[in-house]
């Protein structure tokens, strides 16, 4: 996805690598310089040199929480956009404390289809209409 002349970058951070690298394969089908990390640590030095626009990231994760993660991207990209994703229902106030904290993460439930994820992408980065992810058709055996 290409906005201003730029290919929009988007680092997808979870524990669970076929959650990310899925993700990060719908992306780059839609035309984002997509990549994933299974390590918190590892999307936080990469962001250095990477710059995303966008950070998508699980919330609960062993090595760094996810908002953590989404903090200590923000300092090296501040204009990075953050989607938070969980499954955990005690994570419902964590909107209002990182907003406290004047940091602004969006809450998404998992799971989430991926269709419903690149509506909320386009929102979040004003983006026009991206197309419908359509899932691969398999053959029954």
């Amino acid at each position: 996805m290409i906005l201003a002349g730029k290919q929009l970058r988007v680092s997808v951070v979870d524990d669970e690598v076929l959650l990310a690298s899925s993700f990060a394969m719908v992306l780059c089908n839609q035309g984002f310089d997509a990549s994933f990390f299974t390590e918190p640590l590892q999307a936080i030095q990469a962001a250095r040199y990477y710059a995303p626009d966008l950070l998508i990231s699980e919330v609960s994760m062993p090595a760094l929480p996810g908002i953590e993660l989404a903090i200590k991207v923000q300092m090296h990209c501040p204009n990075c956009r953050v989607l938070l994703l969980t499954g955990q229902p005690a994570t419902t106030d964590l909107p209002m404390t990182s907003r406290a904290n004047e940091h602004t993460f969006e809450i998404l439930p998992k799971p989430i289809h991926p269709t419903a994820l690149l509506r909320k992408i386009q929102a979040t980065l004003g983006l026009a209409q991206l197309q419908e992810y359509e899932q691969p058709e398999t053959k029954a055996s």
